[in-house]
């Protein structure tokens, strides 16, 4: 399992863009070789240089020195750029909207971008403009689902009569569209298991909205924990569970976590972008731990014990590899839909380097990561937050 702690290190803040819907070095110049960063200047308007871009990265309205989705997101393109002799840049849009988005792609396509990678669910009304305005370009968009993409096409799913069977997929993602997902629940396992194997008995789980990808990282979270107090005979174990109903940090999340603190929760896993830093700050009043979610978010602080991390940066890899190898168009694996990666591809994991356990061994995560990454152990992925996932040792505290 050391391959993924390579490809999954560095420190990283996930508050960009929220957590689990989709969001790498201070901003680059020219650099040596074959990779080229756009300067900020050109990021925000056409590029009229002689350097064509072969990959484009468009980011959201954060910078790539983010430590979040920017960041590794645009790492993953300059690696495989410089891999593979290739011309990348970057576009920042100059505002939150669809249209400035859409004009950073347009700018991509303009200097000559084969394939175009965005990050975060908030791309997906601009993939609905963009994939069929540049058939010949290939789009891939990490975080972003099907689900997005039929909702920016106006599609209610949450309705009673939403059946995604009966619905033409092909209207709302085309074939030069690839969409990369996540197995969260398999990150939230080993976060779980992780933290009671070392030790942890009293837990909190804190989502933001209780979209899909919360929910499997907190019901991997809970079956992780479970799984470790029944194989290691560790009893008492209790987990706080709650949805806060938002992205966004607030003073009630801080009051709430910190009454979660002061009555015994020791470490708290904190997921759904912008909450992350209402947990944080109430960590730090209590002398509490907290686990980081979709990337490293070591850099926060000592009282960050690991984080549930996505690798961006491999899945953009291991996306291009497919395209560029059939002639830059996608191939079935990916095309006109949604892939989701884990274990198996190296795209799910702890970043164990940073990590600040004392009980729980390298050699216990590398097990237990193999179990998963072979099938061996298998992850409920279920995402019905009413539906709860079933318990033997732990004691789970819904709270609404």
């Amino acid at each position: 399992m050391k391959k993924i702690l390579a490809l999954l290190m560095a420190g990283c803040m996930a508050l960009s863009l929220v957590a689990c819907g989709g969001t790498t070095s201070s901003t680059p110049g020219s650099t040596s070789g074959t990779t080229s960063g756009a300067t900020e200047e050109a990021a925000s308007t056409e590029n009229t240089s002689n350097n064509k871009t072969d990959v484009a990265f468009v980011t959201d309205v954060g910078n790539i020195d983010d430590q979040s989705f920017n960041q590794y997101t645009w790492q993953g393109v300059q690696d495989f750029c410089a891999a593979n002799n290739l011309k990348a840049n970057y576009y920042r849009p100059s505002e939150d909207s669809d249209a400035a988005r859409i004009e950073q792609v347009d700018n991509a396509v303009n200097d000559g971008a084969k394939a175009v990678v965005m990050a975060g669910y908030l791309f997906a009304s601009t993939l609905e403009t963009v994939q069929t305005k540049y058939p010949d370009v290939s789009f891939l968009a990490l975080d972003v689902s099907t689900d997005d993409m039929l909702g920016a096409g106006g599609v209610d799913t949450s309705a009673a009569d939403y059946d995604p069977a009966a619905i033409d997929m092909s209207q709302y993602i085309t074939a030069n569209t690839a969409l990369v997902t996540y197995k969260e629940e398999q990150a939230g396992y080993l976060a779980g298991y992780a933290a009671v194997a070392d030790g942890y008995t009293q837990l909190g789980f804190l989502g933001g909205i209780a979209v899909p990808a919360v929910i499997r990282y907190g019901y991997g979270f809970v079956q992780g924990a479970d799984a470790a107090a029944n194989e290691l005979g560790i009893d008492g174990v209790n987990i706080n569970y709650w949805y806060s109903g938002t992205f966004e940090a607030n003073d009630e999340i801080v009051t709430k976590m910190d009454g979660w603190y002061t009555t015994g929760t020791e470490v708290i896993f904190a997921c759904g972008g912008q909450v992350g830093n209402s947990c944080a700050a109430a960590a730090q009043t209590n002398n509490g731990k907290m686990i980081g979610v979709d990337v490293d978010q070591s850099n926060l602080g000592d009282f960050v014990i690991t984080s549930a991390m996505k690798s961006l940066a491999n899945s953009v890899t291991v996306a291009l590899t497919d395209c560029m190898g059939n002639d830059w168009t996608w191939t079935d694996t990916y095309s006109g839909k949604q892939t989701v990666l884990g274990a198996a591809e190296d795209c799910v994991g702890l970043p164990m380097e940073t990590s600040k356990f004392t009980n729980f061994t390298q050699d216990q995560y590398d097990s237990l990561f193999d179990a998963i990454k072979s099938g061996e152990l298998v992850v409920d992925d279920s995402f019905d937050q009413n539906v709860h996932p079933e318990v033997t040792a732990v004691n789970v505290d819904y709270q609404g």
